[in-house]
């Protein structure tokens, strides 16, 4: 088992100082096999490129901050305690449209991170 405790995400440095954070939260020396997690730091201006994903399915929740869920093409407000839900297949990323820091925790259906990232252009 294993909890996960928003608050100290909330107020952990950032790993990477003025610049965006993704670490590794949740993988198999967890003992987790069909599940993945990150934490994130999105600093302003910042985000994933566009994207989309086969196989993967993803809740993300949001710690601390505001930010703008850009999904199939609608800009979608979010902000600290939202939680949001994303099928497999639909386009999507989160853009730090604030001028504070952005934090966030995303799980996932495996694959693991990167192996199903389809960037839109």
């Amino acid at each position: 088992m294993r909890i996960f405790r928003t608050e100290e995400y909330g107020q952990m440095e950032n790993p990477t100082p003025g610049e965006k954070y993704r670490g590794e939260i949740l993988t198999d020396e967890n003992k987790a096999r069909d599940l993945g997690g990150i934490f994130v730091v999105l600093v302003p201006g910042s985000g994933p490129p566009y994207h989309y994903h086969e196989k993967r399915e993803s809740i993300i929740v949001a710690i601390s901050g505001e930010a703008t869920e850009i999904w199939e093409g609608e800009e979608i407000p979010i902000k600290a305690g939202d939680v949001i839900f994303i099928p497999r297949r639909e386009k999507h990323t989160t853009v730090n449209t604030s001028q504070q820091e952005f934090r966030y925790l995303e799980f996932f259906t495996c694959p693991p991170v990167g192996t199903d990232f389809v960037e839109v252009k």
